[in-house]
């Protein structure tokens, strides 16, 4: 089973990443705008006035966008990235991802603890299974990730997931179906490839 592997959804629109020209859906790739003093602002929320610049949601993508001076060529006009932008990004995402889960839990759509996750799982309630990756492997490996595409997220420490349900740290926990658990599928992908660490959302485990 592949790790990482995603599905082109034909429907979502697509954008160019500036550093490596490929399109792709905008749910891979990372928004950035001018902002004022000719600045570069990380646009994770892709709600920001201003035209959009596109670089994948990679480190090293957005690390060669500021060492190429690519956002300058894609803006047309002279601009400046701030200092450690790929650690902005990263820093935002993480929020972002930790701040979904919350809401997530908050609408009823996401359990943390090993029983009630196991519980989930076993009545076909959970759609996507979440474990710190710092957790133990060998308690890891007692649940399984259900069928599918995108069922799995593991590259949230337990401190980060417990955050997201108002607990000092979390190892366990799943997602119902809906918009609130696609929002972080998609965002804790973008995590998992910043933090260039494999166990971010992947296909259930055979």
């Amino acid at each position: 089973m592949t790790r990482g592997g995603r599905t082109k959804d034909r429907d979502e629109p697509e954008r160019r990443c500036i550093v490596t020209g490929e399109s792709k859906p905008r749910g891979g790739l990372i928004r950035f705008v001018v902002g004022p003093d000719a600045v570069v602002v990380p646009d994770v929320a892709g709600k920001l006035p201003g035209r959009g610049m596109y670089v994948s949601a990679d480190r090293s993508a957005i690390e060669q966008a500021v060492k190429r001076r690519l956002f300058s060529r894609a803006a047309k006009t002279q601009v400046t990235p701030p200092e450690g932008l790929a650690d902005q990004v990263h820093d935002l995402i993480t929020r972002r991802v930790i701040d979904s889960l919350s809401l997530a839990r908050k609408a009823g759509k996401a359990v943390a603890g090993y029983e009630k996750t196991r519980d989930w799982l076993q009545k076909g309630d959970a759609k996507v299974l979440i474990q710190a990756h710092d957790g133990s492997e060998r308690g890891k490996t007692k649940l399984r990730a259900p069928e599918g595409d995108k069922t799995y997220i593991g590259c949230l420490s337990a401190g980060e997931i417990g955050l997201a349900f108002g607990r000092e740290h979390v190892i366990h926990a799943a997602l119902a179906a809906g918009g609130l658990s696609k929002r972080v599928v998609e965002e804790a992908a973008k995590l998992a490839r910043l933090r260039e660490r494999d166990g971010g959302v992947t296909a259930g485990e055979d």
